[in-house]
């Protein structure tokens, strides 16, 4: 799914301007789940997450679905279902 919500754009972002962080940074899976929610996919609350690269995230939710979160080459917050 895609969008391009400035609020979302502005979430991912601030999660790759932090220094590199432990991969269960509380903050960042709150940041993971805010967007998710945002992209209207179903998740619950994230519980761990994976950072693949810069703006490229794998975040686990606690109902097991998996879902990378990324920027696409248009600046798209994308998440894609593992």
């Amino acid at each position: 799914m895609r969008y391009s919500s400035p609020i979302l754009i502005a979430l991912l972002a601030g999660l790759c301007v932090r220094p590199a962080v432990a991969a269960d940074d509380p903050a960042l899976l709150k940041d993971l789940t805010s967007v998710i929610a945002l992209l209207g996919l179903p998740c619950g609350k994230v519980v761990a997450a994976t950072r693949l690269g810069d703006n490229d995230h794998v975040a686990t939710c606690e109902n097991g679905t998996r879902y990378r979160i990324f920027l696409n080459a248009e600046g798209r917050v994308v998440a894609q279902k593992q």
